[in-house]
């Protein structure tokens, strides 16, 4: 494949943690080719910005020539820029090279509070170079910024819907698709505006391409090492975009990207620090502690499990439409998987290499344990003994997914197993949690809302995180190679539940 080029036009950073220097190894870290022009030197350091040298406007432009006459670019970065001559020749070289897809951070202030932007250029962004972005990404106070200049004065929103309506009018004003990042304003639990630091707990980013409005959510951090944030987010974007990815995934991808940036941040200087930009620097396609997400967002992943995930029985069970009978067949089948699903867990705990893994895995055996026989109530309620069901044949279809599991278990390694057992415990916690959250699930009269409530009750929660601690924690270790095999055995055990649906329905011999 030929490597992707990104052109960053922005300006130098001394100190290495934003502008330039940022830029280049966000670029690195993703293999992307990264071409500069630079717009400004700055003398600064982690406590501040000390002087500006503004890069004379037709120097910018022999820069940018040079790099697109000769080696182009997929996408162009837009950081710093100095002065309202700058930014004429940037939008005329955008134009005239007809560039794809830009990326613009209007940066105007730095994170230590300095002005970057004399007030003369912002006019000048905002007329000419905002109108020509695939994506602006103002932090809060350079979007009020922005709509100042435009004529509108608003205030600090307030919790996520000020956000989103803040994000909505920033979009106004030309580009194709805005990220309004929300680090200015940590909200609470519940998506308020945040008072002081204990009530801290999520900042949110929002997406808004003038019809869908998506959120980025992020634990609130408290670290003082987030200098070049911005510009490191703003690149992470381009690079993604250069690499083929839509918007959403793009935007998705550099969010989690600064988020472990600044979670695996070292300190430097006696201010504020630099992000660690080298964080994912490995093989592996994912940051740390994103395995089960990055999964999930695979395009060889989200058809099979959108079709087990969303299954007409899972619907069924929603609307309480299920035929009783089928329904009941089903709990039967259901009780016979938990037994081998319970033996696998075992089997992985016999596997585990350290007491460690040794004791989650039967620490998971003993909520399968809880499950069944809150199972076993649950089938009482049907008229099903305990006795009926171990006395019922097992069907085609629970015999192919429990003995593919096994059969995993027995010749593969331990960590194969993990992932075999994986869409089971994980896909069954996601489903219950969707159900019990939606306003449209039925639950006046509705005697299905029972296994919903099973499947997020605290005990099995506490089996999905376990689980899902699990396999973050070892997947770190696996070859690029072994882990495509492993996510072929998550597919394969996906396809299987997906079958265990359909026997639920009757729709699979027995």
């Amino acid at each position: 494949m030929s490597v992707k080029r990104v052109l960053v036009i922005a300006g130098s950073d001394s100190s290495g943690g934003a502008g330039l220097e940022a830029d280049q190894r966000v670029l690195a870290a993703h293999g992307c080719y990264a071409l500069t022009a630079t717009t400004g030197l700055t003398a600064q350091n982690t406590l501040g910005v000390q002087d500006i040298f503004v890069v004379p406007p037709e120097f910018v432009k022999k820069q940018i020539n040079a790099s697109l006459e000769d080696i182009g670019a997929d996408v162009v970065k837009i950081g710093m820029l100095s002065s309202a001559e700058t930014i004429d020749i940037i939008a005329d070289a955008l134009v005239s090279y007809q560039i794809p897809s830009v990326v613009l951070d209007p940066v105007m202030v730095s994170t230590s509070g300095s002005q970057l932007l004399p007030e003369a250029a912002v006019r000048v962004l905002r007329a000419k170079l905002i109108p020509l972005t695939t994506i602006l990404t103002p932090n809060i106070p350079e979007a009020k910024l922005l709509l100042k200049d435009s004529g509108v004065d608003v205030p600090d929103p307030e919790g996520l819907d000020g956000v989103i309506h803040l994000a909505k009018q920033i979009h106004g004003l030309g580009s194709k698709a805005v990220l309004l990042k929300g680090g200015h304003l940590p909200l609470t639990k519940d998506l308020k505006t945040a008072h002081n630091v204990e009530e801290a707990a999520r900042v949110v980013d929002i997406l808004y391409d003038g019809e869908n409005v998506t959120l980025f959510e992020t634990d609130f951090l408290i670290s003082k090492n987030t200098h070049g944030t911005g510009c490191s987010l703003a690149s992470a974007i381009a690079a993604n975009l250069a690499l083929g990815k839509d918007m959403t995934r793009a935007v998705r991808s550099a969010v989690r990207f600064v988020e472990a940036g600044i979670k695996t941040s070292f300190s430097l200087g006696k201010g504020s620090g630099p992000i660690n930009h080298f964080h994912s620097m490995h093989s592996l396609p994912f940051a740390p502690g994103r395995f089960v997400e990055y999964i999930l967002d695979r395009p060889d992943v989200q058809p099979v499990w959108k079709r087990f995930t969303e299954h007409e029985f899972v619907l069924g069970l929603a609307s309480g439409a299920l035929p009783l009978e089928q329904f009941k067949k089903y709990l039967v089948q259901d009780y016979l998987y938990l037994i081998h699903f319970a033996r696998s867990n075992a089997l992985a705990s016999y596997k585990g290499k350290d007491m460690e893994t040794i004791a989650a895995s039967a620490k998971i055996v003993l909520h399968i344990q809880r499950e069944t026989a809150l199972h076993l109530d649950y089938c009482a309620s049907f008229g099903i003994s305990k006795d009926q069901m171990e006395k019922t044949p097992e069907t085609i279809a629970c015999a192919a997914y429990s003995r593919y599991i096994l059969d995993v278990g027995q010749s593969d390694d331990w960590l194969a197993l993990q992932v075999a057992l994986a869409p089971c415990l994980i896909g069954y916690g996601a489903i219950a949690q969707r159900l019990y959250n939606n306003a449209g699930t039925l639950r006046e009269g509705n005697r299905y809302f029972k296994w919903i409530e099973n499947y997020v009750a605290e005990d099995y929660t506490e089996a999905v995180r376990l689980g899902s601690e699990l396999l973050e924690t070892y997947m770190r270790q696996v070859s690029p190679s072994r882990m495509e095999e492993l996510i072929k055995i998550f597919i394969r055990a996906t396809e299987l539940e997906i079958s265990f649906w359909d026997m639920g329905l009757g729709n699979a011999r027995s």
